[in-house]
């Protein structure tokens, strides 16, 4: 039987042809008072923005960016890029009220943003069915799993480069699904500024700070400094989500063809894990005590946390060399240490069930487990870009070498339930009694790294003013460290080509075919053989000429995978065969008229094995409606709907299919912003994940926030 992924690529292919008819891709292009909105309506900063060249790192007005940098490494439109590429801007981020990565995916294509539902330790996402990896500003952010994670602030950001499919010939280490490229915000050569208060459900309380603008009357020196501190509960008794971030930059620019930046950043969190690794009965199955609730904690007061103290120092630094040529280096050192200590539920020896209890169910099993964990990480990629004529052929040269170092010390601890040997007593997880907990010993677990070298060259062609090509080959040569006197030794070569037709009106069919190679960092006290990958893309893309009207994108994929890990019961992974994924993509974004901006996804993907967290069917449709309410303009209302498809992971319960709904009224004008989000309006219980190893996860319930910021 064909698979449908491969059914709907034959249909799309076969009206590919169909679109050079210019009859068929009329788009009405936005009213010119679109372009130009009153500043009554929108922040200065906004309008200032929207009237120059956009950049592929600056401020973008709405939701639909042009241009990027994280596909490439060179600034290039998303239109000429043949891959799949979203960009999530700013303006989208405000306002569907993202506090952390997650919300700030939930409407991306290709993407399952609440893959462990509500996870407070880490952004569980996934894409085309893999973990993606984790950038920011084109270098790496971090290694490992949630042991060593320290989670994005999202008001640090200018946006957020989804890449989808493999990213090896730029990134060295970017996995099969792809590479989340977040973009820092940079110095600004406009003086301006916003502070802003949050208040909201689970006892949430934020300030914000964002300030830029030059500090010489040249323009030499251009600064910003962002702050968040906040002070919240989560739907999870006893565990927090307090947050200290400072990030200063600073921009010298000494002549116009030499740009240096630098960037500094300083977090704490204060959180603990809302995951209880709850089993299925009592989740998705039957349980004689009924279901447990959503806010309920098994963990013990005072002991589980997971704190996160992380510093980065880095620079971003370009120089024109001449007409044709631009070097360019990017360096960060970042070090984070996190305190995570968790009593988390045995719901894996005995499946789905009550190991502990498996009569009355209600006595539950816990593990005690702690991992205090120091890492350092020296990032740095430095290249050189030509832009070049050759006939009739324009190149964009790209050459480059990127290196990682990597390395993790620090302490662990375990111990088992009393019926398992261990010393840890058991709850009753409907009615809890919390005390009588000895902690683990701790002890060390000595240094581990890696080191990674990756040398790649690109060169993007355009020939004639229609047809596009995009060939690379990177070589990379990793070394990792499991232990203290150990070395493993990996090398890979991995190629990338896409070749593009551009139509006179618009539509531009693509096809592409591209490689990951992923060394694998130690996990688990082990080391794991790399990860390697392959994909087909065949799409077609749509953008409209001039203005902010509606694009549109239309893709299938085929792709491999090879060794991917997996976690077979906590802290217990695994590596797996070769695995497939195909799947078809369809998105919009952009402007329908003078008053309603919109986005729009479905994805299908298909995967073999049946990973974790993928539903084969998802969609989701989000619509922003300016509006003049009693004469006083600046008013606007969003609403969002979300859907995942019931699945099931081996041999676990299914997940149900779920509806989500999302709002959103705010009001504007030059300087002030006055909004309410709310996420999950109907307060939906549903689970977002059941694995065949024997847990659940919560999804998140109903999230009320209110913003006020003032904007000079």
């Amino acid at each position: 039987m064909t698979p449908p992924s491969r059914c709907a690529g034959r249909w799309l292919l076969a009206l590919v042809p169909l679109l050079a008819d210019p009859a068929l891709a009329q788009a009405t292009p936005a009213p010119a008072a679109a372009a130009s909105a009153p500043e009554a309506t929108l922040p200065a900063v906004r309008v200032r923005a929207s009237a120059e060249r956009e950049s592929p790192t600056g401020p973008v007005s709405g939701y639909r960016a042009t241009r990027n940098l994280g596909a490439n490494k060179t600034d290039t439109p998303i239109a000429e890029t043949p891959a799949a590429v979203t960009v999530i801007t700013r303006d989208q981020m405000i306002d569907q009220g993202a506090t952390n990565l997650q919300d700030a995916l939930n409407y991306a294509a290709g993407v399952r943003s609440d893959a462990y539902g509500l996870d407070s330790r880490t952004d569980s996402v996934r894409i085309r069915g893999g973990y993606p990896d984790e950038y920011l500003d084109g270098l790496r952010k971090l290694f490992n799993w949630y042991t060593s994670n320290g989670r994005t602030e999202p008001f640090t950001l200018e946006r957020i480069e989804v890449l989808r499919g493999p990213s090896a010939l730029l990134y060295g280490q970017g996995s099969t699904g792809g590479v989340l490229n977040m973009v820092s915000k940079r110095p600004q050569a406009e003086a301006a500024g916003e502070v802003g208060l949050q208040l909201g459900s689970w006892q949430r309380r934020q300030l914000q700070a964002d300030l830029t603008g030059p500090l010489t009357a040249d323009g030499q020196w251009l600064y910003r400094l962002v702050a968040v501190a906040r002070q919240a509960d989560t739907q999870v008794d006893f565990v927090p989500d307090d947050r200290r971030v400072f990030a200063p930059s600073l921009t010298w620019r000494p002549s116009a063809a030499t740009s240096l930046t630098l960037q500094g950043l300083v977090q704490r969190d204060r959180t603990g894990s809302t995951s209880q690794f709850f089993p299925w009965e009592g989740m998705v199955s039957p349980n004689p005590n009924g279901t447990l609730p959503t806010n309920r904690f098994i963990g013990e007061p005072g002991w589980d946390r997971y704190d996160t103290d992380r510093e980065s120092f880095g620079w971003l630094f370009e120089h024109r060399l001449d007409e044709a040529w631009t070097l360019r280096q990017n360096l960060r050192w970042s070090r984070n240490e996190v305190d995570y200590r968790s009593l988390y539920g045995d719901s894996f020896s005995l499946p789905g069930s009550w190991a502990g209890d498996p009569v009355g169910k209600r006595l539950f099993g816990r593990y005690a487990y702690a991992d205090l964990n120091k890492v350092r990480l020296l990032a740095t990629d430095q290249h050189v870009e030509g832009r070049l004529v050759t006939g009739a052929v324009r190149h964009t040269l790209l050459a480059g070498l990127d290196a990682v170092r990597f390395t993790q010390n620090g302490r662990t601890g375990f111990d088992a339930p009393v019926y398992a040997g261990g010393t840890v007593p058991l709850i009753d997880a409907y009615d809890p009694v919390y005390g009588g907990f000895t902690p683990p010993e701790m002890f060390d677990k000595g240094e581990s790294g890696q080191r990674h070298v990756g040398l790649y060259l690109q060169d993007q062609m355009t020939l004639g003013e229609r047809w596009i090509v995009v060939a690379g080959l990177r070589h990379d040569r990793a070394t990792s460290e499991p232990a203290p006197g150990t070395q493993e030794k990996t090398s890979a070569t991995s190629k990338r080509l896409g070749l593009m037709h551009r139509w006179g009106n618009g539509w531009a069919p693509y096809l592409s075919y591209s490689e990951s190679f992923t060394p694998v960092a130690n996990i688990g006290a082990r080391s794991f053989d790399p990860l390697r990958g392959r994909q087909w893309e065949a799409g077609v893309k749509y953008e409209p000429p001039g203005g902010d009207a509606l694009a549109f994108s239309a893709l299938v994929y085929d792709l491999k995978e090879k060794n991917g890990v997996v976690e077979v019961t906590p802290n217990v992974y695994a590596q797996l065969g070769e695995t497939w994924a195909r799947g078809v993509e369809l998105e919009t974004s952009g402007r329908l008229g003078a008053a309603i901006d919109l986005l729009a996804s479905y994805q299908y993907t298909e995967l073999d094995p049946q990973l974790e967290n993928t539903p084969r069917h998802q969609a989701s449709v989000w619509a922003k409606w300016r509006f003049t309410l009693a004469g006083l303009p600046g008013f606007s209302a969003g609403a969002g709907w979300r859907f995942l498809s019931a699945y099931a992971d081996g041999a676990a319960p299914e997940v149900p299919a779920v509806n989500l709904l999302d709002l959103m009224f705010a009001w504007e004008s030059a300087h002030w912003r006055a909004a309410l989000n709310v996420n999950n309006a109907t307060d939906k219980v549903y689970v977002s994940n059941c694995l065949a190893r024997g847990d659940c996860w919560w999804g998140a319930r109903r999230n009320a926030v209110a913003s006020l910021t003032y904007r000079w």
